[in-house]
């Protein structure tokens, strides 16, 4: 396949209500788009990458320079989505700007072949149980509020940030509240130490899924130390950037499920991979989100169709973050999200609302 011209389009998504963790606030994506263009189709990419360098060292701006100045020039002539991925070996790091450029390069693929991400990637369903993540709010009354507010529109999990100070209290008023059914899973996003131990093991209490990255996330070691301490599994994030890190992990003991987040571990080919790797293991893995639009959110959804996903993602409706999402809005139905079915990703972007939320548009030419 060859691919002509690039665009890279910068668009800004204000979300719905500020979305807090133990890293820091977001009102606002900044989001970085990529479309590559084809003579014979075209296709988009989303980069997960934060304004700042806080969810991890990347970020959007940094992310649209590594894509200008080292990953297109880097292309050969033909390529295909597999060959981008040999193509970015020699750039170290980055995965979120390789993830982005991959992803729209086997969107414009599978349109050209008429083939959808699900059937690319080997989804075994049509539709996906959705879960949705709650960020720390200012008092728990207003946590019970937006988690029943959740739960009425049919989420069938529910994931609560927490950080030091913001943990066990929380987490009891939700179980108190909302009973021992709901399913109920917690994320530190790397908040504590090994320190913290006897007091994460409080949460065992709860009958939580899983403990979600309570450690950093370079430190494996310690999270298989912290894994033989606790009842609750734990759930590695941040740590897996890779399938060798995730076999690492698997072998240390560091944790018994996996978050798979596609844009952070370098694309959908990555994650097919780590996918069957924990699959052949036992080990259970889910999809998580970054809070993207449509256009990621189809590919995370077609994603988390796969066998081997046997918990629910955190794959919420549009309307979760976006008061106007730039596709057609991803709407739950009896708490799932269908499959788009459609070539590629199977949604595209709205002209109209696309061009109202881009502040930025580059073109650059590869024939």
């Amino acid at each position: 396949m060859k691919i002509t011209g690039v665009e890279l389009r910068r668009i800004a998504m204000p979300l719905v209500a500020p979305f807090r963790t133990s890293f820091g606030t977001e009102t606002a994506r900044d989001v970085l788009l990529v479309r590559v263009v084809t003579p014979d189709s075209e296709g988009w990419g989303e980069c997960v990458a934060m304004s700042e360098p806080l969810y991890s060292s990347e970020y959007v701006d940094g992310a649209a320079e590594v894509i200008k100045r080292f990953l297109l020039p880097s292309l050969p002539a033909e390529v295909d989505a597999y060959g981008v991925g040999r193509a970015f070996e020699p750039v170290k790091g980055h995965r979120m700007a390789k993830a982005a450029v991959e992803t729209a390069v086997l969107d414009a693929q599978l349109r050209a072949a008429g083939e959808s991400f699900g059937q690319f990637l080997g989804a075994a369903r049509e539709r996906v149980p959705c879960g949705v993540s709650v960020g720390i709010m200012d008092s728990i009354p207003e946590l019970l509020d937006a988690v029943e507010g959740y739960l009425a529109e049919g989420y069938v999990r529910i994931k609560l940030k927490i950080e030091p100070g913001w943990d066990v209290e929380p987490v009891r008023a939700v179980r108190e509240r909302f009973g021992d059914e709901l399913l109920l899973q917690v994320d530190a996003n790397a908040a504590y130490t090994l320190v913290d131990a006897p007091h994460l093991a409080k949460l065992d209490a709860f009958d939580l899924l899983l403990i979600e990255q309570p450690l950093a996330n370079d430190d494996l070691v310690q999270h298989a130390q912290l894994a033989k301490r606790l009842r609750t599994p734990l759930c590695l994030d941040e740590s897996i950037e890779s399938a060798e890190h995730a076999a690492a992990a698997i072998s240390l003991g560091a944790c018994s499920i996996v978050n798979i987040k596609p844009g952070r571990i370098g694309g959908y080919l990555e994650a097919r991979r780590i996918h069957d790797l924990c699959r052949a293991h036992g080990v259970a893995v889910w999809c998580g989100g970054m809070l993207e639009t449509g256009l990621g959110r189809a590919a995370n959804v077609a994603l988390a169709a796969l066998p081997g996903f046997t918990l629910p993602g955190d794959t919420s409706g549009s309307r979760r973050y976006y008061a106007t999402d730039i596709t057609e809005p991803f709407e739950l139905r009896d708490g799932h999200l269908d499959v788009p079915a459609g070539p590629g990703l199977g949604v595209e972007p709205v002209p109209a609302v696309l061009d109202e939320v881009t502040t930025a548009t580059e073109w650059i030419n590869l024939s």
